[in-house]
């Protein structure tokens, strides 16, 4: 079984993989450019996501963004779990709906519990799509990657019919495949994976058009037809996710939570707390030191 390597570089990538991991509490966050897919077949799995407390419940199927900092603070009774990494390139030209998309580039986690015949079923993929994938074949890899995305799509098509997200409550737009199937689509996810590693700078609209040769309008109308969020909405998701984590594990004062987390003005950081949290600053440390991380 794998185990989290607390030495490993931010952004060193895992690849198309499924993993039987081991529990365990780990030291720091840890991000990398790809889709994570996490099934617990008992017990449950506690991460802190962003700033987000999010416990993954047994024989649910739960998916985030994972250049989103996560790592897990708390489990209980569970002995192993499944982890599918899917790189991002590959999981945006799989044409899933926007929303779906969307609000996993925003930092959110969806989930969806399975009855226990179709917990069964994922139990038994999951397992086949671990044995595939250390066999190592190219007809292997692309039976997976067939499976993995009409899994995916049901997960998805579930998730417009009964919403579960963690997060904001999403809004239930259709694919746009036009879109997603743009030659620009590879574009729109490095404008992301950009944001993703270089939030905490000075970042304007012309830096991440710059980064991938675009005029920043176009750059601009790109990104939000691709994933229905505009740049500077991520830019701050990621610097709100960030100024919570640190809230909840430091004592660090928030005028310098919020120089660390991008921020150029302690004004600018309560605003935007605020509209992204619905609370402020202080009221969200005072909330989560009554919780145990």
């Amino acid at each position: 079984m794998r185990h989290f390597d607390s030495h490993r570089p931010d952004f060193a990538p895992y690849g198309f993989t499924c993993e039987i991991w081991e529990p365990m509490r780990m030291s720091r966050p840890d991000r990398h450019d790809e889709i994570e897919v996490n099934f617990v077949d008992r017990g449950t799995l506690t991460y802190l996501i962003g700033g987000r407390r999010v416990t993954v419940d047994a024989q649910n199927v739960s998916v985030f963004w994972a250049a989103v900092p996560h790592q897990i603070v708390q489990f209980n009774e569970v002995s192993h779990y499944y982890v599918v990494t899917i790189p991002f390139g590959m999981f945006l030209q799989w044409g899933l709906p926007e929303n779906f998309q969307s609000q996993l580039i925003t930092g959110n986690v969806i989930s969806h519990h399975c009855e226990q015949f179709d917990a069964d079923l994922d139990q038994s993929l999951f397992a086949q799509w671990h044995r595939d994938l250390k066999d190592g074949s190219t007809d292997s890899q692309d039976i997976v990657r067939l499976e993995l995305k009409a899994r995916l799509m049901r997960l998805a098509h579930s998730h417009r019919r009964n919403p579960s997200v963690y997060g904001d409550q999403p809004t239930c737009d259709e694919p746009k495949n036009a879109v997603q199937h743009s030659p620009n689509l590879k574009k729109a996810e490095l404008m992301a994976c950009y944001i993703a590693r270089h939030y905490k700078s000075r970042l304007l609209i012309k830096d991440i058009a710059d980064s991938v040769d675009l005029h920043p309008d176009y750059a601009a109308t790109l990104f939000r037809k691709t994933f229905g969020t505009t740049l500077n909405s991520l830019i701050t998701r990621h610097r709100v996710a960030e100024a919570q984590r640190l809230l909840i594990t430091s004592n660090e004062q928030i005028v310098h939570i919020a120089w660390e987390s991008g921020f150029e003005s302690l004004s600018r950081f309560n605003r935007a707390f605020k509209e992204v949290t619905g609370t402020t600053p202080s009221r969200f440390r005072n909330e989560c030191r009554t919780k145990s991380f």
